[in-house]
């Protein structure tokens, strides 16, 4: 091995020194990138154009997946284009919304603070607006069915059978009553001008209502004669347990003789499953209410959680039902119809079968992610993003066309436009007439049987 010089020694030190430095260098520079990038903490990224705060990027569960083109294309778009400076929050948001629309399921929502708020007072009966009940008259012009107890509009003077000319100078002639809503809801403290006909009054005259805070109670009932109650249930929220049993005991000691139920969940969205479970429990002796699969494989039964004042056999059943019948609503009429012998009557009902859990997020935000999938204690998946027979007794083929999802009426009652601007109800009209009439309760019941007959087969 040959000798080396002391300045030879010199240089070969300075290079090793050097090298040394440079490799400690990029191991002390990707230990700190690590730490402050995974962690979790602050990181800035100042390019001279624009000043983006990347703050709390947390590590993901799965650490294979690469986001460097994710951070790319945030700095790209942060960086060059044409709209900035952009609203980070926007784009946050987009992301998010965007993730959960490659998963193509519809019920996995992200709601911001504000969203969220409104979900939930939507979820629990609250509304802002002026309290009032809208419909069509014989003429097709939009009226105040009914002013609320309480509420700005029958403060302010607003009756039964008001013709709504316009609201805010604009004709509702040919407007729908979800537009007619849509306008005159509105922040509470917020005022609306509706220009108002009424009978034995000349002129038109113009009324200015201040909006409030509206509840709704999710349960009411009515005597409908001859031993036969009807029960509207709009919602599964917060205080529905409460409002239902309020109401049951009132109609037990109310109607000693009573014959027959009507539960109508038509256009109700759903909402809170240990609601649907305690709802069913009403009417059911024991057993299975409904049944989950849920996404770790594992699956898991709801049972009747209570002794129910309606669980006499003697006791006729009708459930009211139609496309807006759903998740919730669709467990209840599930239920009733293979563990009650209740007869669904209406139109088929939406066809959400899944189970959503909400993630709440400490600025008020939400995650709903779809966790389950719920099937009737006959375990019929009725979902409408199914296909096949196997998984549901109520898929037909009509008219050489599947038909996937929701609950099949055991009476198919439609509702026309004609019905609607009448005034009538022939699903509510068909429901009284089959509790009344025992040979059409028994037909109805022997159709059921015969159904599920041909389902095993």
């Amino acid at each position: 091995m040959p000798t080396l010089d002391k300045n030879e020694n010199m240089k070969l030190f300075k290079l090793t020194q050097s090298l040394i430095t440079t490799i400690l260098l990029i191991l002390i520079g990707v230990f700190v990138g690590y730490y402050f990038g995974v962690k979790g903490y602050e990181v800035d990224i100042k390019t001279g154009i624009s000043n983006v705060k990347i703050v709390n990027k947390e590590s993901v569960i799965s650490q294979n997946v690469d986001f460097a083109r994710f951070w790319q294309v945030w700095e790209l778009i942060n960086n060059k284009h044409i709209k900035k400076p952009i609203n980070q929050s926007d784009l946050v948001k987009g992301a998010i919304n965007g993730m959960i629309a490659s998963i193509g399921d519809p019920y996995t929502s992200y709601f911001d603070t504000t969203e969220n708020t409104q979900v939930m007072n939507s979820l629990n009966g609250l509304y802002e607006g002026i309290g009032a009940q809208l419909g069509f008259n014989e003429g097709g012009q939009i009226i105040i069915v009914a002013p609320l107890d309480g509420s700005p509009a029958l403060a302010t003077g607003i009756k039964s059978g008001d013709r709504i000319i316009n609201i805010e100078g604009i004709s509702t002639a040919g407007m729908s009553i979800e537009s007619a809503v849509e306008k005159i809801r509105g922040k509470a403290g917020t005022s609306v001008s509706l220009l108002i006909g009424r009978d034995g009054v000349e002129e038109s005259f113009e009324m200015k209502i201040t909006r409030d805070t509206i509840k709704l109670a999710s349960v009411t009932w009515k005597d409908k004669g001859d031993g036969i109650s009807y029960i509207r249930l709009s919602r599964f929220g917060a205080e529905t347990n409460n409002e239902w049993t309020k109401s049951i005991n009132e109609i037990v000691s109310q109607m000693p003789n009573l014959k027959g139920i009507i539960l109508d969940v038509r256009d109700n969205p759903g909402g809170f499953l240990d609601s649907a479970v305690f709802i069913s429990s009403e009417f059911i002796s024991d057993g299975v209410v409904v049944r989950e699969d849920v996404s770790d494989g594992t699956s898991q039964t709801f049972k009747v959680d209570h002794k129910g004042l309606l669980s006499d056999q003697n006791l006729r059943v009708v459930v009211l039902v139609n496309q807006g019948s759903a998740s919730a609503s669709e467990i209840v009429a599930g239920a009733l119809k293979e563990r009650r012998g209740a007869l669904v009557v209406g139109q088929r009902s939406f066809g959400k079968g899944t189970v959503q859990k909400s993630e709440e997020f400490s600025d008020g935000a939400s995650l709903h992610v779809t966790v389950a999938k719920w099937l009737t204690p006959d375990s019929n998946w009725i979902d409408k993003h199914n296909s096949g027979f196997k998984d549901s007794v109520y898929n037909e083929v009509k008219d050489g066309k599947e038909i996937v999802g929701g609950i099949k009426p055991d009476f198919i009652v439609e509702i026309t436009d004609e019905d609607v601007k009448a005034e009538k109800d022939p699903q509510l009209d068909k429901s009284i007439e089959i509790i009344k009439n025992d040979d059409l309760f028994k037909t109805g019941l022997l159709f059921k049987i015969l159904e599920q007959i041909n389902a095993s087969f």
